[in-house]
């Protein structure tokens, strides 16, 4: 059951401006949600100096948000359903108000931390709600033109994110990242229940809150393990003994999800091809993108000398690419099919990365950094595109709401566990008082392995075909 859809009518023209204010209102929300997964990448080795923190806790800065809001996400849907979209949505962004105040006015790394786990579990609720709000305000072409418009705010806030960061760094300081979204959540919290439907009565549907538990849990310790991994060894008991406990959780959840009557996850959802390869695209596709950035935007600080201004403007040309690569693969999947594409852009991907390993310590930003990332971002575009379109091309109208909270829940996971890995690999070259260029060039390295793998596995495991639903953007 939901909200009626709000349809304009010839006597009431109001409605019509009504419902395209809420519109704004809705993408606004999911831009300055999404924003806030790419915003503290700049920022952070002033944040780390600030605040006192190392290599692995500034690394839980950005694996904190995007494990919360990731792993929690499919219960922000479910939750959604069970006490009314509007409800769920105007609690979702309060917290993430609330976590944002606590990130501003943090005075430890400690306190950053837990307010970047508040944000993200408002934004598991936001963000899913919102979405929800808009698919039953609208119907026929104009929905179509509401969700291209939700798809297109998603990878700008990603982007924005970056270069936002950069600017408020260098000027008025890291700590704006955070403080600037109080206000604008503020002017959310007043418009959206003006301009958006009452939420009507809802019968009683079970949550499943202990499989969301678990398997944020589980990808918690992978990210906990790995990150150990580059200060105390591969084999020791502080990487191999939270590796150990995600098999525990993970088993819990499949445990889990067999026997609860309403499971998180229905488990004939995720053994289907289409969506769990359209699932395993999209982490890996966001492992890459994240992982990526995270590791230029350390070497062009760490190694380069570059402030955060410098950072975020070399990623200009990262943006531009990841944008018209996706706009490509949209064309270009329609045409060829799922197979080709993804094989093309992870391809791409594995040699832009590689163009990172093998730049020269001493080489120019744009000339040693932006062309690899550049062309990384390029061929990654079209992966997130061929991602959402497999997942969703093969599952009854019904069953869409759980596939794409499926994909998404990759993109947002698949990101902590790229930043938690490729930290690990690259902390020889943060370790020090003076950065050295080997971590960096490893991590480069182990990154475009990944993305050559994908290039020879897509193919071999995503179905043949046109998807017959071509989507855009990250997955947002």
């Amino acid at each position: 059951m939901g909200a009626a859809p709000i349809r304009s009518r010839p006597d009431e023209p109001d409605r019509a401006s009504r419902r395209g204010l809420a519109l704004v209102l809705l993408c606004v929300a999911e831009f300055v949600l999404v924003l806030d997964v790419s915003a503290a990448n700049v920022a952070l080795p002033s944040i780390a100096a600030d605040l006192a923190m190392g290599r692995a806790g500034a690394t839980w800065v950005l694996t904190a948000y995007v494990l919360a809001f990731g792993g929690l996400m499919l219960l922000g849907g479910r939750l959604a359903d069970a006490l009314g979209r509007r409800r769920v949505l105007v609690t979702g962004l309060t917290v993430f108000a609330l976590g944002s105040l606590a990130c501003g006015l943090a005075p430890t790394g400690a306190v950053l931390l837990a307010g970047r786990v508040l944000q993200g579990v408002g934004a598991a609720l936001a963000s899913p709600a919102a979405l929800s709000s808009i698919s039953t305000a609208f119907t026929g072409p104009e929905r179509d033109r509401a969700l291209g418009a939700w798809a297109t705010i998603g990878g700008v806030g990603f982007v924005a994110g970056i270069l936002l960061s950069g600017l408020l760094t260098t000027g008025p300081g890291w700590r704006w990242i955070f403080l600037l979204n109080v206000p604008v959540g503020a002017v959310l919290l007043v418009a959206l229940p003006l301009v958006l439907p009452g939420d009507p009565a809802r019968r009683r549907i079970p949550v499943d809150a202990a499989g969301a538990v678990l398997v944020t849990a589980t990808t918690a310790l992978v990210v906990l393990g790995l990150t150990a991994a580059g200060d105390a060894g591969w084999t020791s008991p502080a990487t191999l003994l939270p590796l150990a406990g995600a098999l525990v959780a993970g088993a819990g959840f499949v445990a889990v999800e067999r026997r609860a009557a309403d499971p998180l996850v229905p488990p004939g959802l995720l053994v289907r091809r289409p969506v769990l390869t359209g699932t395993a695209t999209m982490l890996a596709a966001s492992a890459l993108m994240l992982s990526v950035f995270f590791l230029a935007s350390l070497r062009l600080q760490h190694l380069q000398g570059y402030d955060a201004l410098g950072t975020g403007l070399a990623f200009l040309p990262a943006a531009l690419a990841v944008t018209a690569g996706a706009h490509a693969g949209a064309r270009l999947l329609g045409r060829f099919g799922a197979r080709p594409v993804a094989a093309a852009a992870f391809g791409l991907a594995a040699l832009g990365a590689a163009l990172l390993a093998l730049a020269p310590a001493g080489a120019g930003a744009w000339t040693g950094v932006v062309p690899g990332l550049a062309l990384t971002a390029l061929g990654l575009g079209p992966a997130f595109v061929v991602a959402t379109s497999t997942a969703l091309s093969h599952v009854a109208d019904r069953e869409a709401g759980l596939a794409s909270g499926a994909v998404n829940t990759g993109h947002e996971l698949g990101g902590a566990l790229g930043v938690a890995l490729v930290s690990s690999i690259a902390a020889s070259s943060l370790a020090g008082a003076v950065a050295t260029p080997g971590g960096f060039t490893a991590g480069f390295t182990v990154m475009a392995g990944v993305a050559a793998v994908a290039a020879v596995a897509g193919p071999a495991l995503l179905p043949a075909g046109r998807p017959s639903v071509v989507g855009h953007g990250h997955g947002h």
